[in-house]
């Protein structure tokens, strides 16, 4: 993973456990959504607010690479990275991390709707997580 440009860090919670004592595959898609949730609060954009305004930022496509479990009580963080993807999408390229090892590889491919479902045509209220964005890059 590049660089990241924001961090979390979290604690696994006995409850998001399956059978095997290993995280349940979905839980890992909470972190990585509570993660963007926190980053995009840290621009100073708050969900509610962009939904009040007509803009309804949507998870269009998810890539995750389950490569290493965690257990109950593993400490670990979560890096993110965005990318700009056409007029419309960011990509946010994420990274679940417990001392240095990369656990699980996400991406999630977003998009600015209205509420009619089209793309936004005036993504002005996004401009300061558009401005923290790189271009994608073409061989991704």
């Amino acid at each position: 993973m590049h660089e990241e440009a924001y961090s979390l860090h979290f604690g696994v919670r006995d409850y998001e456990c399956d059978m095997q004592g290993i995280v349940n595959n979905a839980v890992y898609q909470n972190y990585f959504e509570h993660t963007r949730h926190e980053y995009i609060k840290t621009l100073g954009l708050d969900f509610a607010a962009l939904t009040q305004a007509g803009i309804h930022v949507v998870v269009a496509r998810a890539e995750l690479d389950y490569l290493r479990p965690l257990k109950s009580g593993d400490q670990f963080q979560v890096q993110l990275r965005p990318f700009r993807l056409g007029k419309v999408r960011v990509v946010f390229d994420m990274g679940i991390y417990q001392e240095g090892e990369l656990h699980v590889r996400g991406r999630f491919f977003c998009a600015a709707m209205q509420e009619n479902g089209r793309p936004c045509r005036d993504l002005s209220a996004l401009a300061p997580l558009l401005e923290q964005c790189q271009p994608w890059p073409a061989n991704s």
